[in-house]
């Protein structure tokens, strides 16, 4: 099982944030990040790659690198969280699932009053 973040703001639709570590965010780091639309995360890794790259010799810099990814592996669910919550979204709950789907079901279960605004219209 897995645990999922959902965060809400009064005109969209929830988003569902897997807590722990990001594959994405290790190997793709700043892109990942942009992805994500956490913007000020997203320049900060890339200004601290850019650093690196400039100021530090090898091996060094490679080791600095590898540092960086680590980072934003552990924390790239913080972050775009972090990003959400600057654009308004408000932590409504947390929930335990196998997948993305099976938490957004369980997720509506607990607030009924979400799941009459994404009720699919009668035809």
């Amino acid at each position: 099982m897995k645990i999922y973040t959902a965060l809400l703001k009064a005109d969209a639709a929830p988003v569902l944030v897997r807590e722990g570590f990001s594959w994405g965010a290790l190997v793709l780091g700043p892109l990942w990040l942009a992805a994500h639309r956490a913007w000020i995360a997203a320049a900060i890794s890339l200004a601290a790659y850019v650093l690196i790259r400039v100021l530090v010799a090898e091996p060094a810099g490679g080791i600095f690198a590898a540092g960086v990814a680590l980072i934003l592996g552990l924390t790239g669910n913080d972050l775009r969280r972090w990003a959400l919550e600057h654009r308004g979204y408000l932590l409504v709950h947390v929930v335990s699932a196998g997948n993305p789907d099976d938490a957004f079901v369980r997720l509506l279960t607990y607030r009924p009053d979400l799941a009459a605004r994404f009720r699919p219209e009668p035809a």
